[in-house]
């Protein structure tokens, strides 16, 4: 059982833990210096009472390590900015990247133990805010990532014993405020809301570890001990696991496949048409995005799509009506090697847009299930796993009130080769078509199976795919401004006629 009161372990004097220490250092360097050349980064979340000496843990390891390679993070109330993002976006701008260790003085964990201890809200999202701090941490630990997760324990006459030692001791009594005699008067009410939260998230890939704090030496050398294990036992675990790197030709979910084959792409709209009609709908959504501004709910438009079919001017065309104060385009390429350090998710996270705000993405996170499963630069199970994870970061951006509106720009094979042609003709163009274009080309059938699944596997209703016949530029920019418009209607509960 987790919560069952960690063994008092046997207090170490000051001459065994001076003796200890070298080898500890020692080991704890040694971790990083092969940590630093490993594929992942090591989380260490130090949580428990107040006076259990979280502080001096952290110090103690501070002073330990080699100070290059790591950082450590404290969080406390969210700010305006972090309120008006969805709450995991703070913890994940804060993630190291590979060959590092992060350190968290306070975590995910700190308001969700604050919440629960004084029922600032119900049961029902407490849940979901555990919940969403489960899916975060195994989607880390999926990706590689060892997390380290202490519980310092201090029974009740102990934390009292240590308040009242600090307080009588004039060099150390500023570090006794009115919040930790708050919190120890409340130390029932905080004790029933960690066992809750500790038996909720302890999971295989993130288990707790309880230590009894009572003694400082031997608490961190406890903690020390514990790092050092279990960065032992993930390198083994690691070495263990072999990525396989077949390509998966065949769809997973052939209904996605016949969706998209049959999208019928004849259709064309005129000079003339499209004229007549481009202005009614650029107006209609310059005022359903002003809607949402003035509601405090943010945008995110998703272009995907095959190679030239348009993506770039139908962006044009759409922030053509969008106020250039109020939202961003973010061109997706190939992963810088800090984004390579980083789960992959993590380069989508940091660009969510405030509330109000609207942020485009010129390809996007599904590139996971696209170009890295085709390519083999994930593995099997690694984009097989992605669909799961994709859903569950739109579900999270939803939730927090995001209007999510997702593209595929559909073109026939033929139409994309005349435009390849077009471009290669072309000197203005020319720098649109490279070598990567055809050798995509020649992968269609695979590809065309990639994106079926895509739209069968990530279509929601919070966040559901707009398909757009696009062999006609014209028809296909109108189609995504009476698209966009009318889902951000719809999701704000507006219809403009």
């Amino acid at each position: 059982m987790l919560w069952s009161m960690p063994a008092i372990p046997q207090r170490l004097t000051r001459k065994e833990y001076d003796a200890r220490v070298p080898k500890l250092r020692e080991d704890l360097v040694q971790l990083q210096v092969q940590l630093k050349e490993s594929p992942f980064k090591i989380l260490l979340i130090i949580a428990g009472y107040e006076g259990a000496g979280r502080g001096e843990v952290i110090n103690t390891l501070s002073g330990w390590l080699d100070p290059r390679g790591v950082e450590t993070f404290a969080f406390q109330e969210p700010t305006d900015e972090e309120r008006e993002r969805p709450f995991m976006w703070r913890f994940w701008r804060s993630l190291p990247t590979c060959g590092r260790i992060g350190i968290y003085a306070g975590s995910w964990y700190t308001e969700a133990l604050r919440e629960e201890t004084f029922s600032r809200i119900t049961a029902g999202e407490i849940s979901k805010e555990l919940e969403r701090i489960q899916h975060f941490e195994k989607l880390l630990a999926d990706n590689g990532t060892l997390i380290v997760k202490v519980w310092l324990h201090l029974s009740k006459v102990a934390q009292r014993d240590r308040l009242h030692a600090l307080e009588s001791n004039p060099d150390t009594a500023w570090r006794v405020t009115p919040e930790h005699w708050y919190h120890f008067r409340n130390y029932d009410r905080i004790a029933r809301a960690a066992r809750r939260i500790l038996r909720s998230t302890n999971q295989p890939s993130a288990p707790w570890t309880v230590i009894d704090a009572e003694h400082e030496r031997t608490r961190n050398a406890a903690v020390a001990k514990l790092i050092l294990t279990r960065f032992r036992a993930h390198c083994r675990k690691h070495k263990a696991t072999t990525k396989n790197l077949r390509m998966a030709a065949k769809p997973l979910q052939p209904a996605g496949l016949k969706r998209l084959q049959a999208l019928p792409l004849t259709q064309s709209l005129s000079a003339l048409e499209y004229e007549q009609k481009r202005e009614k709908w650029l107006g209609r959504l310059n005022q359903a995005v002003r809607a949402a501004h003035a509601a405090h709910r943010s945008v995110i438009f998703v272009f995907e799509g095959w190679d030239a079919a348009g993506k770039g001017g139908a962006i044009r065309r759409l922030t053509s009506a969008i106020d250039a104060r109020h939202y961003r385009v973010i061109p997706v390429a190939k992963p810088t090697d800090e984004e390579k350090a980083h789960h992959y998710l993590w380069r989508f996270w940091r660009h969510v847009p405030r509330a109000g705000m609207v942020t485009i993405y010129d390809r996007s996170w599904y590139g996971r299930v696209l170009v890295e499963r085709l390519e083999g630069f994930a593995s099997t199970a690694e984009w097989r796993r992605a669909y799961g994870e994709i859903n569950d970061f739109e579900r999270q951006i939803a939730s927090h009130g995001t209007i999510v509106v997702k593209f595929w720009l559909q073109i026939s094979k033929d139409e994309q080769l005349r435009r390849f042609r077009e471009r290669e003709a072309t000197p203005y163009k020319l720098h649109k078509i490279n070598a990567e274009d055809w050798r995509n080309r020649r992968k269609w059938a695979g590809y065309e199976a990639a994106v079926g699944d895509m739209l069968a596997l990530t279509d929601s209703s919070f966040a559901p795919w707009q398909l757009i016949a696009a062999n006609d530029k014209r028809y296909a920019r109108l189609s995504i401004l009476k698209t966009a418009s009318k889902q951000i209607e719809a999701s704000l509960g507006t219809s403009i006629v």
